[in-house]
């Protein structure tokens, strides 16, 4: 009699261990990935000159300070932005920029497992997975204000315009006249393309208060290439 009460104190007690180390197991899971496993993110702010991101460069550099400001900055940051062919120079597709996938956003979900679900499925695309790298959803369309409109200068397939308007603000130098292609993070909205993330419509201009008015906040979209 003493041995099965003590045989089932034993069964108890490793039932309970093993109900802890299930709850132990279960818990690690539903933890985000590290701050430095995030590989894609929207900023959750802009340099404040409108569409003036300085350049290619300047929003790469941007990108860079905003992921190591979040504890990503291990790797290299790229700015998803197309530039036009100008100056002799060739034109550069948002697309060529920023690897091969898979990303990652900084809740630890995949956005996108490479460049063609990326471009072509966009599954992981959207309000709830499309966040800046704090881990904020960015006010999308019906919030106050609407700051859905994210810059990228670059058709639905990630390429540059070639058409010899200006879709890319100059190239990201100008913050007056001009007007930058952008997409809609919530997908939703208005526009030639209203649901695509990357290619929705033209900017109204290329100055600060012109990107507000459209319904943007000179945001971008970042992805880490390594």
């Amino acid at each position: 009699m003493s041995t099965l009460l003590v045989s089932g104190l034993w069964n108890k007690r490793g039932l309970l261990i093993m109900k802890v180390s299930v709850a132990i197991v279960l818990a690690c899971l539903a933890l985000p990935l590290a701050a430095e496993d995030m590989s894609f993110f929207i900023t959750s702010k802009g340099p404040g000159d409108g569409a003036n991101l300085g350049g290619l460069a300047g929003a790469d550099a941007h990108c860079q300070s905003l992921a190591q400001a979040a504890g990503a900055g291990g790797k290299t940051w790229r700015a998803y932005l197309s530039a036009a062919a100008m100056d002799g120079k060739a034109a550069v597709n948002a697309r060529d920029r920023i690897g091969a996938g898979p990303w990652f956003n900084s809740k630890g979900v995949q956005v996108a497992a490479n460049l063609d679900e990326l471009h072509y499925s966009n599954v992981g695309l959207g309000k709830e997975g499309s966040l800046n790298e704090m881990g904020g959803v960015v006010n999308g369309r019906g919030d106050s204000p609407n700051q859905h409109d994210i810059l990228t200068g670059s058709q639905l397939d990630g390429t540059a315009f070639s058409d010899g308007a200006d879709h890319t603000c100059g190239n990201w130098t100008k913050n007056g006249e001009g007007s930058a292609q952008v997409g809609h993070h919530d997908r939703t909205g208005g526009g030639q393309v209203p649901s695509s993330w990357n290619s929705a419509h033209g900017s109204r201009g290329c100055s600060q208060a012109n990107l507000v008015a459209t319904g943007g906040n000179g945001y971008f979209y970042c992805f880490a290439t390594d």
